[in-house]
C-alpha cells in the first residue's frame, strides 16, 4: 500500500502531493515501484496535528481522487479518512476500500456507510486523538487492551454486517516507542482474529528516534522491520518507499517456496 499525503503538514512529506497533478505523479510513481493499493488521505493524523474541516477534506481529497482514478481506472484505492460523509463521497467517485484511524469512534456515520457500500475497511487502534494521543500514552495491560479492543470492533461491525475488515494495530497512535516494539513482538497473537493485519511503521519514529535519525535515513531499519513482519503473518504493509517493500515480499515468496522444496 502506497502512501499518498494530499497534505501541506504531514510529518514525513507533507506538500509533495498537495497538488491534484503532484498527487497523479505520485501515484504513478508509486505504480511504477510494484503498489497493489494507493492510500489517500487529505488530513494529517501525526501527533499534534491541526484539525481539519470535513469541507477542506474534500476541497483536497476530490481533485486529486478524481485524476488518479481517471490515470489509473484499475488501480485499487484506499481513502484513509474518519469521516463518513468523506468516505461516501469517495467510495460514489471511484474510492476501493476505507481506511479508518478511529475504528469507528469519531464519526457513527462512517460505520454506516461502509456497511451500505460493502467495501473493505481497514481497523485500526488508537488510544486518544491525534491532538491528545502522544501526550501520555498509558496501558494496564497492552497487549490484552488492544485484542479486546479488536474483538469487541469486529463484533460491532458483524452486527451490521460488514466482514471484510483488516485490521491495524496503530503503531504511534497512542502509543510510545516501548508500547510499540512489544506491540511488534505481539503481531502473531493478532493473526489468531482471523482478518488480515497491516502495519503502518514507515518513516516513524519508533525508528527515527530510536536511531537518532531522521524520517527519511531510516530505510535499512525499516526494511529490517518490514521482513519482521511479514515473517510474523502481516499482509499489508503501508509504506512511502514502495519499491524495498515490494522486493521483500518477492523474496518471502521465494523464501517460502525454497523452503518447501
Amino acid at each position: 500500500m502506497g502512501i499518498i499525503n494530499i497534505t501541506p503538514d504531514s510529518f514525513s512529506d507533507g506538500g509533495e502531493a498537495y497538488k491534484p497533478e503532484d498527487a497523479v505523479r505520485r501515484a504513478e510513481w508509486l505504480i511504477q515501484e510494484g503498489a497493489d493499493i494507493l492510500d489517500l488521505g487529505a488530513v494529517s493524523t501525526r501527533p499534534g496535528a491541526s484539525e481539519v474541516s470535513e469541507q477542506e477534506e474534500l476541497q483536497r481529497l476530490l481533485p486529486a481522487l478524481r485524476l488518479i482514478r481517471k490515470f489509473f481506472p484499475e488501480v485499487p484505492i484506499s481513502i484513509d479518512t474518519y469521516r463518513g460523509n468523506v468516505a461516501k463521497i469517495a467510495i460514489e467517485e471511484g474510492a476501493d476500500l476505507i481506511n479508518d484511524i478511529s475504528g469507528g469512534a469519531f464519526d457513527p456515520k462512517l460505520w454506516s456507510v461502509v456497511s451500505q457500500y460493502k467495501v473493505p475497511y481497514v481497523l485500526m487502534h488508537i488510544q486518544g486523538t491525534p491532538q491528545t494521543m502522544q501526550q501520555n500514552p498509558t496501558y494496564t495491560n497492552l497487549i490484552e487492551e488492544i485484542w479486546e479492543y479488536f474483538v469487541k470492533k469486529l463484533n460491532n461491525l458483524r452486527e451490521l454486517g460488514i466482514e471484510d475488515v483488516i485490521i491495524d494495530p496503530g503503531f504511534g497512535f497512542g502509543k510510545t516507542a516501548a508500547h510499540n516494539y512489544a506491540l511488534f513482538r505481539a503481531l502473531p497473537k493478532f493473526r489468531r482474529l482471523g482478518r488480515p493485519i497491516l502495519i503502518g511503521i514507515s518513516r516513524k519514529s519508533m525508528l527515527w528516534r530510536t536511531l537518532n535519525a531522521t524520517p527519511h535515513t531510516v530505510l535499512p531499519a525499516m526494511t529490517a522491520l518490514h521482513w519482521e513482519a511479514l515473517r510474523k503473518g502481516v499482509c499489508i504493509l503501508r509504506v512511502h518507499d514502495v519499491a524495498p517493500a515490494r522486493q521483500l515480499v518477492s523474496l518471502l515468496t521465494a523464501w517460502n517456496s525454497f523452503a518447501s522444496a
